[in-house]
């Protein structure tokens, strides 16, 4: 696996946040490059998880993608390799346990404050200086980058 900064990755990932992706991509295009993804599809595959999965605000889109990210570092390439899909999720859930030990719940409509978390229209909201001065969810994507960039080497074990 290609050699990384977590920190530096980490700053990708907030800067990727503030210049218009969603939480999603933001986390896992900070590190797709290391599994040779092309820039292209990894947008397309992880889209569709902001907003807590399509602005459903359920699991917040920067756990999503710790999970996916998981899934290329601890793949199950055999539908019956129950010790592969056992540790696949033994990491997500940890990854997961971390990023509530910290913010208290994975839940994407918990996360934000509350007369955003109930806008679950699909249209997203604008990025203005407003909407990333009353979102926390920058400081989402700096955690979850930070604890898939252990995840990616092999600290959290």
């Amino acid at each position: 696996m290609k050699e990384f900064d977590i920190e530096e990755r980490v700053q990708i990932a907030i800067r990727n946040f503030e210049s218009g992706f969603n939480c999603a991509q933001s986390v896992f295009l900070a590190y797709s490059d290391i599994f040779e993804l092309d820039l292209n599809m990894a947008k397309k595959m992880s889209v569709s998880f902001g907003g807590g999965v399509g602005r459903l605000r359920e699991v917040c889109g920067t756990v999503s993608a710790m999970a996916m990210l998981a899934g290329f570092k601890y793949p199950v390439m055999d539908q019956n390799d129950q010790e592969a899909r056992t540790k696949n999720y033994a990491v997500v859930q940890k990854m997961a346990d971390l990023f509530k030990e910290k913010h208290g719940t994975i839940i994407c409509r918990n996360l934000l404050p509350a007369a955003e978390a109930q806008k679950t229209a699909p249209a997203p909201s604008e990025r203005t200086k407003e909407y990333y001065a009353k979102r926390p969810c920058s400081k989402f994507v700096e955690e979850a980058a930070r604890i898939a960039g252990r995840m990616l080497k092999n600290e959290l074990d």
